[in-house]
């Protein structure tokens, strides 16, 4: 009987070659899947915020426009915050817009956006009322610190001796 010996002394390490190869191909493609869906869900939080601030914004123009207060504090800031918001990025960038817009900080940008929106509050004399998070998911030292009222009314969870299995 003839046995190669040799191939059975690096045996293990050719399993956990193929293994290691294998296991990195399949997480690259999980960590993308859940990469775009975490990106997803972060941009539509961050949007949903931007939009009622601009629609705040676009609110108060017209009611201090019919006022006749076109020249207030409140009015500088509602140019500045949707100046701000305008400049924030709605698309993905290709590759050539991200090479050169490189340098755009969106936390950046978010924290000068909120912090335009509460000199606005202030100079409206109107409490700020979203709460918003930072990009770690821990709320914002800076944050309001009301909550706005549950639309749905929120039933108590069964308890374990209720449940029959």
């Amino acid at each position: 009987m003839d046995f190669d010996l040799e191939s059975l002394v690096h045996v293990e390490q050719d399993f956990y070659d193929a293994g290691y190869t294998d296991g990195y191909e399949h997480g690259r493609i999980h960590g993308l899947i859940e990469g775009r869906a975490l990106g997803r869900e972060k941009g539509f939080e961050m949007w949903e915020e931007l939009g009622f601030y601009e629609g705040l914004c676009k609110t108060w123009r017209s009611v201090l426009e019919m006022q006749g207060k076109q020249d207030s504090r409140a009015t500088h800031h509602i140019t500045h915050l949707l100046d701000l918001i305008s400049k924030f990025p709605s698309v993905n960038p290709s590759q050539e817009d991200a090479e050169t817009n490189a340098n755009m900080d969106i936390s950046r940008l978010l924290r000068l956006i909120r912090s335009r929106y509460k000199a606005l509050c202030a100079s409206l004399g109107i409490v700020p009322s979203l709460r918003a998070t930072d990009a770690e998911g821990g709320s914002d030292e800076d944050a309001p610190t009301t909550t706005r009222k549950s639309v749905w009314k929120v039933n108590a969870a069964p308890k374990a001796e209720d449940m029959s299995f």
